[in-house]
């Protein structure tokens, strides 16, 4: 649950059919050569590169920003701001010559010191960035996140306007993937003081150096504009007037609005998706994200291992993916995605599946539950489930309850089923206001990291306050770490992370989706989101 990120589940149901009305599709957009019309699941959170959680604002952030890189295609990297890159020869000091004619939507140039400032910014403890976790590997920013350095003790230096040098504590290998990221993205200082504590809290209290600027989102509306952005210094590649987006709960709703040249694309259901893949419009989306469940270990119940196995053993995942989801979803055999860390050929989610943690066994469900509930001194067992609204995040609950309640039994477990709008579900989690939550999670950068140190006892995101020292010992040894010796320690963390059943991992997604012919150029990358820098209409 992204950092940026992130929670959307990824993943996309049929629900009851809801009529155009419900979206009051005759203000809907018109259609354009220049202009592009998106659906989104859900709303977007922040125009705060410090602040963003989930996948929708990410996105946002990734097309009207720029930093030293960006992702394209299947999470290949390309150069942003940077001009030239040059590592030193013990890898550990990058020194970049930025792009002389970026400038920010004001008209303000962007220079070196805006990365500097926008670094500091995001590691300052004051600030709560939600992603400054990110940082851990640039000198001395785990101890300034912590409060024990000061924010200009970062390894970033402003040489001049132009070039840029970073200093690294240790090697990382997934570095130039990494400050893709919305998080280390440079900033406008004047921007951001004029608009203090309510910078990108709306469209119009942000500036912008991407392809695009963002327009008409207030701040709680579902539907928000990117609009070219005639200061971006490679402006003559940007091909679209505007992107408009519309957020769409229901893929039936977006899909009618596809088939009446509302929208150029829509998310579709599983058996939207069975129906249409033939077709010419059709595209599946590879994702190096997970569905998965976690607990909040504060509730009495949860923080029994024995109940935690219970719940993971009593939920069939094959069913999951076959009932509920199809569209290319496959079930999770560890907490790696497939495809998002491969060394000498070995995808690490391949390396690290086991059965433990992630099996479907109705005997040892029982055997845990039975267990669990002695230890605990009851009879029966009520749990609460949290989700979002959308129509995939229901139908998942709804198997999840129906699992729980007929695997370990409706006598002895119930299930109390609660679906919300993403951004009080997110702000539910941040509180501890949750029993057992579905979310999801993408990836940030290339590399197992990017989920197992979700779960840290100083991660942001462990919101169920798990806490295993042996964990957190195996993730700092595979920081100084490599090849095969640092594969086969976080093999082992991701061994003792299911093990004690400290999350729940449902299923990897595919993204099922119907996309115009007329539309070309939409990058996609399995750790973002689409990037709409080169797309076209024509």
């Amino acid at each position: 649950m992204k950092r940026k990120k992130l929670w959307q589940s990824g993943l996309l149901l049929a629900a009851g059919v809801v009529g155009l009305a419900s979206l009051n599709v005759t203000s809907v957009f018109a259609a354009s050569k220049s202009v592009l019309n998106w659906s989104e699941l859900s709303e977007l959170q922040t125009l705060d590169t410090a602040a963003s959680l989930d996948t929708t604002s990410s996105e946002a952030l990734r097309n009207s920003y720029e930093g030293l890189y960006r992702l394209g295609n299947n999470g290949s990297v390309h150069k942003g701001l940077v001009k030239t890159a040059k590592l030193s020869k013990d890898g550990l000091t990058y020194t970049f010559t930025l792009q002389k004619n970026a400038h920010w939507s004001n008209g303000d140039k962007v220079t070196a010191k805006d990365f500097v400032y926008g670094w500091r910014r995001a590691v300052n403890p004051e600030t709560k960035a939600a992603n400054s976790q990110l940082y851990d590997g640039i000198k001395n920013a785990s101890e300034i996140v912590k409060g024990q350095k000061d924010p200009k003790q970062l390894g970033i230096k402003a040489v001049d306007n132009y070039t840029l040098k970073v200093t690294l504590d240790r090697k990382i290998p997934y570095f130039k993937s990494l400050v893709a990221a919305p998080v280390f993205y440079p900033l406008d200082q004047k921007a951001v003081a004029k608009y203090g504590k309510e910078y990108g809290t709306a469209a119009n209290k942000a500036v912008y150096n991407g392809p695009y600027t963002v327009s008409g989102w207030t701040g709680s509306n579902q539907k928000w504009t990117l609009v070219k952005n005639k200061h971006y210094w490679d402006k003559q590649h940007v091909k679209l007037a505007k992107v408009n987006f519309q957020v769409a709960k229901s893929t039936s709703t977006s899909y009618n609005m596809f088939q009446a040249n509302q929208l150029d694309e829509t998310n579709l259901s599983t058996e939207q998706a069975r129906q249409m893949k033939t077709t010419k419009e059709f595209v599946a989306r590879k994702q190096a994200r997970l569905n998965y469940l976690q607990f909040n270990l504060k509730n009495k119940e949860l923080a029994n291992a024995n109940i935690r196995k219970a719940v993971s053993y009593a939920i069939d995942r094959k069913q999951l993916v076959k009932r509920v989801l199809g569209d290319g979803t496959v079930a999770a055999h560890s907490f790696v995605p497939k495809e998002l860390m491969v060394t000498n050929g070995k995808d690490f989610a391949d390396y690290a599946a086991g059965k433990v943690g992630t099996s479907y066994n109705k005997k040892q469900a029982q055997a845990y539950l039975k267990k669990g509930l002695q230890e605990l001194g009851l009879k029966q067992l009520s749990l609460d489930l949290l989700g979002d609204d959308d129509d995939t995040s229901k139908k998942i609950n709804e198997f999840i309850q129906s699992q729980l309640e007929d695997n370990l039994g409706s006598k002895k477990v119930t299930v109390n089923v609660t679906n919300i709008n993403k951004k009080s579900r997110i702000a539910r989690m941040q509180s501890g206001d949750f029993g057992i939550v579905q979310t999801g999670w993408g990836a940030d950068y290339q590399d197992a990291t990017s989920f197992l140190d979700l779960f840290s006892a100083d991660s942001v995101y462990n919101f169920g306050k798990w806490d295993n020292p042996s964990y957190d010992k195996l993730l700092a040894q595979a920081k100084t770490q490599s090849g095969s010796k640092r594969l086969a320690t976080l093999k082992q963390a991701n061994d003792t992370l299911l093990a004690d059943q400290a999350v729940v991992p449902l299923c990897q997604p595919s993204l099922a989706t119907l996309l115009k012919d007329k539309v070309t150029g939409v990058a996609y990358n399995t750790i973002g989101q689409y990037n709409f820098k080169e797309a076209q209409v024509k």
